[in-house]
């Protein structure tokens, strides 16, 4: 399986309120050989690596023509110790129906795509260059 990710510009938020710093939002297409696989969302503020940036990714089908109902959507929260599972509720985009259904942390945990989930995040730590940026996993200079 060879994962690729579409890297689109940052958008950018309204400020931090503690620090006014910039929050960044990612929307990232996640291929598999070639094939339309997954969309994940990470958003974070600059400046606070302490922090742990929320994420969701979203698996299912992705391709033109498929509905919300065909995808799963798993919330997470991305650690500079590591990836924690959430509850729905606790995702920003708990209610965004063009991911699927978010599931709570006890059925991600146990859903039979759970590892593919890593395996996205392992890519997302590894090469987006924002949120490695972020997490000081290389130069913020390397970020696009």
């Amino acid at each position: 399986m060879a994962l690729s990710i579409e890297f689109e510009e940052p958008s950018l938020g309204a400020p931090c309120e503690c620090c006014g710093n910039r929050t960044v939002h990612l929307i990232r297409f996640v291929s598999n050989d070639g094939d339309a696989h997954a969309v994940y969302y990470v958003r974070f503020t600059e400046g606070h690596p302490e922090t742990p940036a929320v994420a969701a990714v979203s698996l299912g089908d992705w391709e033109e023509g498929s509905t919300p109902s065909q995808r799963t959507a798993f919330a997470l929260e991305l650690r500079a110790d590591g990836v924690r599972v959430c509850n729905a509720d606790e995702s920003p985009w708990h209610e965004t129906n063009i991911l699927g259904r978010m599931l709570d942390r006890d059925e991600a945990l146990a859903h039979p795509l759970i590892k593919e989930v890593f395996h996205i995040t392992d890519h997302i730590y590894l090469e987006d260059p924002p949120f490695m940026a972020h997490m000081n996993r290389q130069p913020s200079s390397d970020a696009s």
